[in-house]
């Protein structure tokens, strides 16, 4: 079973808002006692963060879908209900978080790095929030918010300065156990490392991270051996050691022939040409090591390459390149552009700008789109007279209805308020005017000619209800 996993599909949802309490405040002597219905508690966030103690993405492997908890709906008596628990995902550093289109979304770097993938749903309002002088006792409270839910692709990136890229036993895990604490797995077969092996190296002042690549051979950039999975891992760092084997026992291989196969790996994954490159001829302490490095030192210094030759078992010149590499990490660190603390860029609202657009389509339906209408539909219900006349109020007042006359909209033209998956689709009615004087008993809207199911059921009621009254006034017991 595998234990290391740099690349998962993550499916995150937040936790949906606790929907709001309508209720009106009942005790003896105290006949109007007022709404005391309780907002909804928030949804919880997924919030992914950087911890240095994870050094993979297995858990996800094997749990991909990653859900917060929801907030608890509202109570009478003015209790609110409690705020669900925002789920944190603990993530190793260097993970890159990316849309299923394969669009960054975000670069997690340094300890404690956060990104929320996924927010939770705001609470609805209970009516004694939404109680106001012209609407005294309303009759509905509003919805919970459902919370976001995504899918997203996690790519863990090895953060390291130096990286070993080198084919299948060239003595890779050799040279970085010498040269740092690190203790990977060491075999004379291919393919002997499985996963990146990170070790920290100390050499004077500098300290630096080197990594392990395995499984680059011919055609890894296409997926042939471990190369593909692995690539991703030399993103990040600022030199590249090429590692050849001088003693290799494979007689259609030398190291020039490996270093140009390594090369065209690198170029034609992309995005590397820009990094140094040192060469490390290992395993020169083997009689025939030495003259084959011999041989090709001359041409791979006509090529510009810097040389080293070096021996993991009896850790010749394995000083002199750690204080090379030291010397060149260095050198990147200070041409790095120095971080900036992050600006605060206020943008004030546009005066002309009514947070909502109004689109003609061509199916004839005007479609609303906007933060607060959007909002305010999924918090609406529906099975609610006076929640509906709410929602017309509030788009009234926002100015949704003149900016659908100046576009041309006539009574009865459809209106989708929302994106295509999730709109509220309604014929307008310009009458639909605010007043709160036009309410009649809670729950109803007079606005709405059509009674609703639920308004209708009252309404029968109350009309048996009366009618039982009338017979009893009329009853005469005495004859």
């Amino acid at each position: 079973m595998t234990t290391f996993v740099d690349r998962v599909e993550l499916h995150v949802a937040a936790g949906n808002g606790g929907h709001g309490c309508a209720s009106v405040h009942r005790e003896k002597f105290k006949p109007l006692g007022g709404p005391d219905g309780g907002n909804g508690g928030r949804g919880g966030d997924v919030t992914l963060v950087v911890d240095q103690s994870v050094t993979t993405l297995l858990e996800y492997h094997h749990s991909p879908h990653r859900k917060a908890t929801n907030g608890k709906p509202g109570e009478g008596g003015n209790r609110s209900g409690k705020d669900g628990m925002d789920l944190v995902l603990p993530v190793p550093d260097g993970t890159v978080i990316l849309d299923r289109k394969g669009n960054v979304l975000a670069d997690l770097v340094g300890e404690g790095t956060t990104y929320v993938a996924a927010q939770g749903g705001r609470g609805g309002l209970g009516n004694a929030a939404l109680a106001s002088a012209r609407r005294k006792a309303p009759g509905f409270a509003l919805l919970g918010e459902p919370g976001q839910s995504q899918d997203i692709v996690l790519e863990l990136k090895t953060v390291a300065d130096v990286a070993l890229v080198g084919y299948p036993s060239a003595g890779k895990s050799s040279l970085i156990s010498v040269l740092s604490a690190a203790r990977p797995k060491i075999a004379d077969y291919p393919f002997t490392t499985l996963v990146p092996n990170l070790g920290v190296v100390t050499a004077g002042a500098t300290v630096y991270t080197i990594a392990d690549v395995p499984g680059l051979i011919p055609g890894a950039s296409q997926g042939k051996g471990l190369g593909l999975e692995f690539l991703r891992h030399v993103e990040r760092c600022s030199v590249l050691v090429h590692v050849l084997d001088t003693a290799t026992l494979e007689s259609e291989r030398d190291p020039l022939s490996d270093l140009d196969a390594i090369e065209a790996e690198l170029k034609e994954y992309g995005g590397l040409d820009d990094r140094p490159r040192v060469v490390v001829l290992n395993k020169v302490d083997i009689p025939d090591g030495q003259d084959l490095a011999d041989i090709i030192r001359p041409e791979l210094e006509s090529r510009g390459y810097r040389i080293f030759e070096v021996s993991a078992i009896s850790r010749l010149g394995l000083k002199e390149l750690s204080f090379a590499l030291a010397d060149i990490v260095s050198q990147a660190r200070a041409a790095k552009p120095k971080e900036e603390a992050t600006r605060i860029v206020i943008r004030p609202k546009a005066v002309d700008d009514a947070g909502f657009t109004v689109t003609l389509e061509e199916d004839g339906i005007y479609r609303v789109r906007g933060e607060k209408p959007e909002r305010w539909v999924r918090q609406t219900d529906f099975n609610n007279d006076e929640a509906v006349g709410y929602l017309a109020d509030r788009l009234n007042r926002l100015g949704v209805e003149d900016q659908l006359m100046k576009a041309g909209a006539r009574a009865g033209d459809g209106v989708a308020i929302g994106s295509e998956e999730d709109a509220v689709v309604f014929d307008w009615e310009p009458s639909m005017s605010a007043g709160a004087e036009m309410l009649g008993r809670r729950g109803e809207d007079h606005r709405f000619e059509e009674p609703r199911p639920a308004a209708q059921r009252r309404r029968d009621r109350d009309a048996e209800r009366d009618e039982a009254s009338q017979e009893y006034e009329g009853f005469n017991p005495f004859g």
